[in-house]
């Protein structure tokens, strides 16, 4: 049993970690905020949420980095955590489609489509973009098919 304890011991002491990435010059929030951004446009979520943690620490009510962290959260399918910092983000800020999109997708990833459903709704009202109305109509039919509701209490 020591031998094993000894092994992982040396294992451990041997990981190698990627450092941050960060360029030259760069530092602080704003440029954890591009380097995210640009990890998760390359669907590299765990790497993302490497940069975004500490620069959350330093500036906890950074609404960007929040963003980005639900994105990473949802990419991850890590929903429960995505959907406690998308709630926050949109009792914050109520106005803003994406966020509210975003709670409602997660919210159907997790077949929660009654409370998904006026989320979804609000977000294609105030973006008028089609993937948004799209997923209205995908949510309005899980619940017809669900025996949730009817087709016709959806109108």
């Amino acid at each position: 049993m020591k031998d094993i304890d000894r092994e992982t011991e040396r294992e451990t002491e041997h990981e190698l970690q990627a450092p941050p990435v960060v360029f030259p010059g760069q530092a602080g929030p704003e440029s954890a905020y591009r380097t995210a951004f640009d990890l998760l446009a390359r669907r590299a979520p765990r790497e993302a949420l490497e940069v975004i943690e500490p620069a959350l620490a330093e500036e906890p009510d950074n609404t960007g980095l929040r963003t980005l962290r639900a994105w990473a959260f949802l990419m991850r399918a890590q929903l429960q955590r995505a959907e406690a910092e998308l709630t926050r983000l949109v009792e914050e800020n109520p106005a803003d489609d994406w966020m509210r999109h975003a709670l409602g997708r997660c919210l159907e990833r997790q077949s929660r489509y009654a409370e998904a459903l006026p989320h979804l709704r609000l977000a294609a009202t105030m973006s008028g973009e089609p993937e948004h109305e799209v997923a209205v109509l995908r949510v309005e039919r899980r619940l017809a098919e669900t025996g949730e509701t009817s087709y016709d209490k959806l109108v």
